[in-house]
């Protein structure tokens, strides 16, 4: 409830002291009114429209769908709050200024159609920018009709204050007030980058940096207060995970710096100018240590892997070819890198001739069922049809599991038989040993999750200090061309015969 009263309130207070503004200073010229309740009215019901739609889109889809339209959310309200938070601490000083020049414009030209269009754009731009962050704190929030209520208590009070300074019956220190919503809603969004986190990996966005970092359940049992200040007010859940503990300090510490350091700490020009290249020097030396420090785990299998009943298999690979070798037969298998197949009648050379006692031996003497060997005693013509093949699992050119599968046809024909018999015969079949194949699964599993996880460190990371140390420089140089103006600005230009007078207005 908490979060979204201050957003409520934070939001409706900013649109309501543009519209009190903008009302007033049509009292005090005596221009009526009633185009710029048209704007607030048309800005309100477009902004509810807007929030509706975003809402109804976000049902209609499936679950993962909606992890991923969650995640999108919650990223533009964090950008909404950071640009509202910075542009507030910059121009709530010459709002009113800036806001009397224009209506002052827009009323020699004749016409209220602009401040109607005025306070249409800033009351659609504020509730468009409240439904987006009232709808990411809602996915978030352990209880939505409390979010809800919270949502319309602050922006009532909002409304209620706008109204009283619009009247003159109500003082605030606008710079107080928005220095301390500013600061609660920087918490605020800094949980929902680490929300957007958690529903991008539930969306398949975010695939590493998901081991965990801190168990929070002491701290903040299940249905406590404590509990409802960490999830449902700064957006921790119990169990945070590597990545969104990095991007929620990510966000945070810099933002709280840059927005709440006081003036006489901030360092000179000079200074930050050096601050500045050594914080890009540092990114990239970190983010070199991390690409090359970081190691990636592998399993160490053996080179031959066991078989069930006695003997050996092992693979040669050559690009997308394999020859794997099995109780010393050769079979030639495809795949791609990890996974093989290939049939299991190569190499074998099975006799198109067979009498009584051969056959016996491919049907592990047993008579077939429906053949008399009286009537039919043979020799007979064999035909042979081996549909059995080989799958292999490989992992760094080593043996994971293999085994053969499928059957093996046999067509007698001749020898007093009347007609042709179709037998299917058990092949000769061979596996891995179970045991070796569940270790090495098991230890392949194991070694792909870690170097999987390790990604964040030895490449996001990495990256994400590049793109910190290009930033630092770009602002560098940026602030070096800006100071150097600067100090040509203040050099007064002498020329013959001329004298140079500043103008101060």
């Amino acid at each position: 409830m908490l979060p979204t009263f201050v957003i409520g309130l934070r939001e409706g207070l900013e649109a309501a002291l543009i519209v009190s503004i903008l009302a007033t200073f049509l009292r005090r010229n005596g221009a009526s009114l009633r185009g710029l309740w048209i704007g607030v009215g048309g800005g309100v019901l477009l902004s509810i429209a807007i929030g509706v739609l975003l809402d109804v889109i976000e049902q209609s889809l499936p679950q993962s769908k909606q992890e991923a339209m969650e995640t999108v959310i919650g990223l533009v309200a964090v950008f909404f709050v950071t640009g509202m938070v910075f542009w507030m601490r910059t121009h709530a000083r010459f709002m009113k200024r800036d806001l009397e020049s224009a209506a002052a414009g827009a009323l020699r030209s004749g016409t209220t159609t602009a401040l109607a269009v005025m306070a249409f754009l800033a009351v659609l731009r504020e509730g468009f920018e409240t439904a987006v962050f009232l709808l990411a704190t809602f996915q978030s929030a352990s209880s939505a009709p409390s979010a809800v209520f919270g949502a319309v208590a602050g922006i009532v009070v909002a409304v209620a204050l706008g109204w009283g300074i619009f009247r003159g019956g109500v003082r605030l220190n606008l710079q107080r007030f928005f220095s301390v919503t500013g600061f609660f809603l920087i918490l605020v969004a800094a949980g929902l980058v680490l929300n957007a986190f958690r529903t991008g990996h539930e969306a398949g966005w975010v695939t590493v940096g998901q081991g965990r970092t801190v168990d929070l359940r002491w701290l903040a049992p299940a249905g406590s207060i404590r509990s409802a200040l960490f999830s449902g007010v700064l957006g921790i859940p119990q169990d945070p995970r590597v990545i969104e503990v990095l991007a929620w300090a990510a966000y945070l510490v810099p933002l709280l710096v840059l927005t709440f350091l006081p003036t006489r700490l901030r360092p000179g020009h000079a200074l930050a100018q050096r601050l500045r290249v050594a914080g890009a020097a540092v990114a990239v030396a970190a983010g070199v240590a991390l690409l090359f420090a970081v190691p990636t785990p592998t399993a160490d299998l053996p080179a031959t892997a066991p078989l069930q009943g006695g003997g050996e298999v092992s693979i040669a690979i050559h690009g997308n070819t394999a020859v794997l070798t099995a109780d010393g037969k050769r079979i030639e298998l495809k795949g791609d890198g990890t996974s093989w197949t290939g049939s299991g009648a190569q190499g074998d050379a099975r006799p198109t001739t067979l009498d009584l006692t051969t056959l016996l031996a491919y049907t592990d003497h047993r008579v077939p069922v429906g053949l008399d060997v009286h009537a039919a005693p043979g020799p007979y013509t064999a035909s042979w049809a081996d549909h059995t093949s080989v799958t292999a699992t490989t992992y760094r050119g080593r043996i994971v599991d293999a085994h053969t599968s499928g059957s093996l046809l046999l067509t007698l024909s001749g020898g007093g038989l009347t007609s042709p018999r179709v037998l299917t015969l058990e092949p000769a079949s061979w596996q891995v040993d179970p045991a070796h194949a569940d270790q090495a699964s098991a230890a392949v599993a194991a070694a792909q999750a870690t170097a999987h996880d390790r990604l964040l460190w030895s490449r996001w990371l990495p990256v994400a200090l590049l793109i910190t140390a290009l930033f630092l420089l770009g602002q560098a140089l940026r602030h070096r061309t800006t100071g150097r103006s600067s100090r040509l600005g203040q050099q007064a230009p002498v020329t013959e015969g001329t004298t140079h007078v500043d103008s101060l207005a």
